[in-house]
């Protein structure tokens, strides 16, 4: 028999629908149907100037914008060919490890609530919290932030965000640890996820499968170490592997990517040089209230720039950024204005929804629930 499972379904993570072709209690075909969320943000991103686009990425993984405005920011300085400050370089890093740690901690609370464990979304909740106070105090914001800027960033750190994150990143192994004792060794956990949709290195390439879903398969794929940017080519971490390529290597990747994530940051603090937070190129960056006199031609530079946005030249690029949930590639065509002529997104939640047939197919329908947050889809990236 058919099942419908969403659009409205609690576990579905969003407005996904599933048609499940069912014998019993097993699964033998199971259908994804997205588009339910659909905002049309490439085109949204064709009608407004490279700058005012970012807004707009913030909406696609809601639950990790700075990650979004990061591969966006990215894909527009490589086709401008322009080098962005070292400071700048290293607080994108700190803040896309701290997304990185958000959107984990919110993964692993619905993850374990989907299954049963209760208990575990409050605990993530309370260091997601802190995480989102540090976002509220840098950006304003603590969803769509609206924080990097073509070229670096609109804010520098303050001592506040500096001397709390080191006190959070001091405190937080200790609080991956009673997690960890909630679930990790927990019986009805492992029998949950061990066994359970598991799938080999060689199908997971074949699927195009990326992040965490791809390394639980033992893929040692991680855009960050392949192809680095940021500051994460100046620090030390590693790249943490499964083996079996099932339910609980997957949460097991992700578990110990905070411990890594933790780690960056605290390096990258200690680390980061002084100067500053934006490229001083007038073209691309409005001047500062400093570098603005009473000259007339220089205060209509200012309000075209900030009113048209900076031209950029005729071409076509794509970069690939490893976010939480996997590889976020922007594909841009520019005709020469101030905006892209052409927008294309390589959502990593729609690419791995792609493998849904494949991992759940066999197994019970209680399992589908558990494939679903391994996963870790968000509907508004995945339909875009």
């Amino acid at each position: 028999m058919k099942i419908n499972m969403g659009p409205q379904h609690p576990s579905t993570h969003g407005v996904l629908r599933l048609v499940l072709d069912v014998d019993g209690e097993r699964v033998v075909k199971a259908e994804p149907k997205v588009g339910y969320l659909h905002r049309g943000i490439e085109k949204l991103g064709e009608n407004g100037s490279f700058q005012q686009v970012i807004t707009h990425i913030d909406r696609l993984d809601y639950i990790s914008a700075i990650t979004n405005e990061f591969a966006y920011c990215r894909t527009v300085e490589k086709l401008l060919g322009i080098t962005i400050p070292e400071r700048a370089e290293y607080i994108r890093t700190i803040v896309a490890e701290m997304q990185r740690l958000s959107s984990h901690l919110l993964w692993l609370a619905t993850h374990a609530l989907d299954i049963g464990a209760m208990t575990v979304f409050l605990y993530t909740f309370r260091e997601r919290e802190t995480i989102l106070d540090l976002f509220e105090e840098l950006t304003g914001a603590r969803l769509n932030n609206n924080y990097m800027r073509i070229g670096g960033v609109s804010r520098d750190l303050s001592s506040f965000f500096i001397e709390t994150l080191y006190k959070f990143c001091d405190e937080f192994p200790g609080r991956i640890k009673e997690y960890d004792t909630l679930i990790r060794e927990n019986r009805i956990w492992i029998g949950r996820t061990k066994g359970v949709a598991a799938i080999s290195a060689e199908e997971a390439v074949n699927y195009g499968l990326s992040g965490p879903s791809l390394r639980g398969s033992g893929v040692n794929w991680d855009i960050r170490k392949a192809e680095p940017y940021g500051a994460y080519d100046k620090v030390d971490w590693v790249v943490p592997l499964g083996e079996n390529g099932d339910v609980y290597d997957r949460y097991w990747i992700r578990v110990e990517e905070m411990h890594q994530s933790a780690n960056i940051i605290r390096q990258c603090l200690d680390r980061i040089p002084s100067g500053p937070i934006l490229v001083d190129d007038p073209k691309i960056v409005p001047p500062s209230k400093e570098k603005i006199n009473a000259e007339i031609e220089s205060l209509i530079h200012h309000f075209k720039l900030m009113t048209e946005g900076f031209k950029a030249p005729e071409g076509e690029v794509y970069c690939a950024t490893e976010v939480p949930k996997g590889e976020l590639g922007f594909y841009i065509v520019s005709d020469g204005s101030s905006r892209p002529y052409r927008m294309k997104i390589r959502a990593p939640s729609f690419v791995n929804l792609g493998a849904f047939n494949r991992l759940v197919s066999g197994g019970f329908i209680a399992d589908v629930i558990a494939v679903i947050g391994t996963i870790d889809i968000v509907l508004g990236e995945c339909d875009r």
